[in-house]
């Protein structure tokens, strides 16, 4: 926030009441606050959102004489940030936003700061127009700032030499300041900008390629010489705690860095192939999930169905789908909804990758013994009300979740199956009753994840056969009057869905940017949730096909991944194309 004069700021408290802004009453309160802590009024006002922080920058503007601009949504080219270094941008709160008349406009949030633009305009050699802006729109700007991996080549030619030398002597060079550790840090510091999920570090014949996964996609972003590997893979070695001299085995090990003012967990997987030693590092950003139910897309039948599992004193609640799907994020938005202080839950994971207050997390450790089964015995003994197991893996596994859940304990677990319905099947293949399985399993979560559309978008119409696909798919679900639009739209948990048989459909898609690569940005999920009521119970009994239970359970009103992915689409939430990619294998 810009640092006013006394004068400024009883103009600054004037303007604010006679624009309706604040009430006298309130101003009054605050300025009694801020005497009382010694807090600068104007910070105190933003601090407890007394005013809204762009109102507030507005204003300031206003009554120093400087131009406003709102810089909350707005993407800036990287020509133009790259006149300005990240580095000074960031100290002095001050971003490029474009060319004018010979003159660069900047953006700061003390434009007053007479010393600052001079030395900004020294630096760049190029007189300025400044204008103010909110650190909210400052730091928007900021985050568009692209790591330069040109670095990570610097450091790969400085490192060849060391790269080349013997283990023992490549061990005591790969220190903190050392070039390939640069060079990791500028990768990892890349894969959270770009918001990736994981990073491959896959080795070629001739070369290193380095791959990022950014909204379920893989992309490639450079290759590096390949002298550079065993001293690269070596220092993830070294920080994950694993044995730099074992290249024959796979190996997992975890580590936790601070990058960008954020502290990320990383998950690493290292594994021989044929031309070295693959790395996939798992970026678990702990700011990054607020894990709130009905925020990650559960609506409607699913939410309620849910939430009726939950409420049972017992029994299991499972999630489904492949790697990378969000089943664990389910699992502790779930944990989440069930914690309070009278409740005992006690979880299995490996690895425990959120950390949660109130919670007791046990992280597996097969090296010593303690797997999931033997784990779960141990929790057994703890008096435990809930119960979570990271993932049902085996026979033995299945059996002693089943017996928790039998004797007054409800349990949370995954499975990798393709759909909901696919779970019950898998269990009967680990060797459980199907008597066992009717009376245990409350509700069973299907899931994938999809591409968001970005918040800059266009609207169109959908073509005959994006409309004769929502037809097909969700036709018998949308209201057939007007009448029903409301009724309808509650039932689903969704707003104004349009009515049933219509030539065309208003669809979004979005526009292709440095922040949304091909439109997308972000992602949800898209759900089935199969309650296990007592038809699906006797399918159960009489050992009946997973086609045959998702008949049934959609006979009875069980909306599929693809029917709430078309839900979405309808919603503006993701496209068609999208959903299509990620439920082909359970249509």
């Amino acid at each position: 926030m810009a640092l006013l004069t006394a004068d400024m700021q009883s103009k600054l408290v004037s303007l604010l009441i006679s624009e309706g802004l604040v009430s006298e009453s309130v101003l009054n309160e605050a300025k009694a606050t801020a005497a009382r802590t010694s807090k600068p009024l104007i910070g105190l006002l933003a601090e407890e959102n007394i005013v809204d922080d762009e109102l507030l920058t507005h204003a300031i503007a206003q009554i120093s004489g400087v131009p406003y601009v709102n810089l909350t949504n707005s993407v800036i080219d990287q020509n133009i940030l790259n006149l300005l270094p990240a580095d000074i941008a960031e100290r002095f709160m001050a971003v490029p936003l474009a060319e004018i008349q010979n003159r660069l406009a900047v953006a700061m949030i003390d434009a007053n700061n007479v010393q600052a633009v001079d030395y900004l305009a020294s630096r760049i050699e190029r007189p300025l127009k400044v204008l103010m802006a909110s650190e909210a729109g400052v730091r928007h700007v900021l985050d568009q700032y692209k790591t330069d991996l040109s670095s990570v080549d610097e450091a790969a030619q400085a490192s060849q030499l060391e790269a080349t030398q013997t283990l023992n002597s490549e061990v005591k060079t790969i220190v903190q300041d050392s070039p390939i550790s640069k060079a990791l840090s500028t990768i990892l510091e890349y894969a959270l900008k770009t918001r990736s999920s994981d990073v491959h570090i896959e080795p070629l014949e001739g070369a290193l390629k380095i791959r990022c996964r950014v909204d379920g996609m893989l992309r490639e972003v450079m290759q590096l010489p390949k002298s550079i590997e065993p001293a690269l893979v070596s220092r993830i070695k070294i920080l994950s705690n694993l044995k730099i001299d074992e290249h024959r085995m796979p190996q997992d090990g975890q580590f936790t860095v601070k990058i960008a003012g954020k502290e990320v967990d990383l998950r690493i997987a290292i594994s021989p192939v044929i031309w070295g030693e693959q790395v996939v590092i798992r970026l678990l950003d702990k700011s990054g999930s607020s894990f709130d139910i009905e925020e990650m897309g559960y609506a409607g039948r699913a939410l309620r169905a849910i939430r009726k599992g939950i409420k049972r004193p017992n029994g299991m609640i499972l999630t489904s789908g492949p790697t990378g799907s969000g089943k664990t994020t389910s699992l502790y938005a779930l944990i989440k909804e069930v914690k309070n202080e009278n409740v005992n839950i006690v979880t299995l994971e490996d690895p425990v990758e959120y950390k949660m207050d109130g919670v007791n997390q046990i992280q597996v450790n097969n090296d010593v013994g303690l797997t999931f089964a033997s784990g779960l015995r141990s929790i057994l003994r703890q008096d435990p009300d809930i119960v979570m197991v990271g993932e049902i893996r085996d026979s033995e596994t299945a059996n002693l979740a089943v017996q928790a859940a039998l004797t007054g304990h409800l349990v949370f677990s995954t499975l990798h199956t393709n759909s909901a319905a696919g779970v019950l099947p898998r269990l009967l293949d680990m060797g459980i009753e199907p008597f066992l399985i009717a009376s245990t399993v409350n509700t069973i979560i299907g899931q994938r994840l999809v591409r968001r559309i970005s918040s800059k978008r266009t609207l169109y119409q959908s073509n005959p056969i994006e409309t004769q696909s929502i037809i097909n798919t969700i036709g018998h679900l949308l209201p057939k009057t007007k009448d029903d639009v409301a009724r309808v739209s509650q039932d689903f948990g969704y707003k104004d869905l349009p009515l049933a048989g219509q030539s065309a459909y208003t669809l979004a898609k979005g526009i292709d940017g440095p922040q949304s690569p091909r439109g997308y940005s972000g992602r949800a999920g898209i759900y089935e949730v199969m309650d296990v009521n007592e038809s699906i119970q006797s399918l159960i009994v009489a050992r009946a096909t997973s086609a045959e239970i998702q008949r049934k359970a959609q006979q009875r009103g069980m909306i599929t991944m693809r029917q709430d992915g078309y839900l979405k689409v309808l919603q503006g939430i993701t496209t068609i194309e999208e959903v299509n990619r990620v439920t082909s294998d359970t249509a």
